[in-house]
């Protein structure tokens, strides 16, 4: 297992690697669920065979993302994406059962759990795969989705990640007073200024110590959490030049933490669309957008910040001339659709429009297609292009949002992945057992002093 005894080196290193890892998304615009060749977001065998072609190209970890509440549209459940789907911690633990290497990330509310409960599950999970589980923490506050669970669940924006941190430091007091070799669990407790703890872990340590935490939150206050918190931080800045200003952001937030240079990773989220040649990929692209976006798709989106049925516009002509008939749209189809002020986004989507000569549908698939997270080209040009971000470290990985579900990585695993291997810049084997070992993460003892000074901030 990897050691904790590295010094807190204040100067980045580049490993000179990349590892990739999957996102099977919740809610989003960019997976077609529509196509023949679509598969389901609740059988089971979707999750198996897409996990275990990403275990096939020595992926580090399957990313599982979250939805607390049926997503809704005009007051409806939204029947264009994906409705409803298992628990991720159970369906997680089905997949360690049919993989043997590759890492099991569950997203996770601070919000929604308790603590010492939500310790103990993920504590599981880790222990039954091998040392394979991983959290991703998330800070959900919103009062819409709170409605779902007994307390209501709200919380006041700014007190997020306060809350957060709270949360995250007490699961990992939790796990840090397993029992050992040289002694017996101890109790932990904790005054909170949302619950109360007294717990004694009733697990022993899995071999990678304790799961591995990612993170994604992107405002300065988010990025400063994961600086002080995470392992990994799933980002949204995979283009080069942002890439590289996103690592030097992290590099200084995690120094000035007191952690190492290289104490965090960061994995930005992708999208991949390749083929044997430039033109083939991008013919392949223009096919994707059509699926991503259809007629039904397009008008939807616009419904959503119109605050109205729209259904009567041709989706092919202009858009809508009369006005939302909402002031600000709400979180009901996602965080990407809330908060807008809709009137005045309406006059300035129109105008730009009309300027570019767009219809509904090409308007919508601009505004939805991820610009700034594609990579399109042959498997030749994208293996050059992601060998000079290992080169100079702009990221450690990429996380992958497979447009489709569950064949979506098999150009990336027979021949994007060969690719990368040949330029010596990605793995040709598992490096171990547990997803801290695939990462290269240091194992996370922290002595008494720094647990009670965790304790103590």
């Amino acid at each position: 297992m990897t050691q904790h005894t590295r010094a807190k080196s204040e100067i980045f290193t580049p490993s000179g690697q990349i590892q990739f890892g999957v996102f099977f998304q919740g809610v989003n615009s960019g997976t077609i669920w529509k196509a023949a060749e679509s598969g389901s977001q609740t059988d089971f065998e979707s999750f198996r065979r897409i996990a275990q072609t990403a275990e096939r190209g020595l992926f580090a970890a399957f990313f599982l993302g979250e939805g607390l509440r049926l997503r809704e549209h005009l007051g409806r459940p939204h029947a264009l994406d994906v409705v409803g789907r298992p628990d991720a911690q159970t369906m997680l633990a089905a997949l360690a059962s049919v993989t043997k290497n590759i890492g099991l990330v569950a997203t996770q509310n601070t919000t929604y759990n308790d603590p010492a409960d939500l310790a103990h599950r993920l504590a599981s999970l880790d222990l039954i795969s091998g040392g394979r589980a991983a959290w991703n923490i998330v800070t959900t506050d919103n009062a819409w989705t709170g409605a779902n669970f007994r307390r209501g669940g709200y919380l006041d924006h700014a007190d997020r990640y306060k809350h957060a941190e709270a949360f995250v430091e007490t699961a990992k007091r939790i796990w840090d007073s397993w029992e050992t070799p040289d002694g017996p669990a101890s109790r932990v407790l904790h005054q909170g200024q949302r619950y109360t703890v007294d717990v004694t872990p009733r697990l022993p340590r899995s071999a990678q110590y304790r799961p591995v935490l990612f993170q994604a939150g992107d405002s300065p206050e988010g990025r400063n959490f994961a600086a002080r918190q995470a392992d990994v931080i799933f980002s949204a800045h995979p283009k080069f030049d942002d890439a590289v200003d996103f690592r030097k952001d992290l590099v200084e937030r995690s120094v000035a933490a007191g952690r190492g240079a290289n104490a965090v990773q960061i994995m930005p989220a992708s999208e991949f669309i390749l083929a044997p040649t430039a033109a083939e990929a991008a013919e392949k692209k223009e096919w994707v957008r059509s699926l991503q976006i259809g007629p039904q798709q397009a008008i939807a989106y616009l419904e959503q910040f119109w605050g109205r049925e729209l259904s009567t516009y041709d989706p092919d002509g202009p858009l809508p001339e009369i006005d939302p008939v909402v002031e600000e749209t709400s979180e009901t189809r996602g965080s990407g659709f809330h908060g807008a002020k809709a009137r005045q986004l309406a006059d300035q989507w129109r105008a730009e429009a009309k300027d570019k000569g767009l219809s509904i549908r090409q308007f919508v698939t601009s505004k939805t297609a991820r610009i700034d997270s594609t990579f399109t080209g042959s498997y030749t040009a994208v293996a050059d292009h992601l060998a000079e971000y290992a080169r100079v470290g702009a990221v450690d990985g990429f996380n992958i949002s497979p447009w489709l579900i569950p064949t979506g990585l098999d150009d990336i695993v027979n021949h994007l992945v060969p690719e990368l291997q040949e330029r010596g810049v990605y793995p040709t084997e598992y490096r171990g057992s547990t997803l801290r070992e695939h990462l290269g993460l240091e194992t996370p003892v922290r002595t008494a002093d720094e647990a009670a000074a965790a304790v103590r901030a």
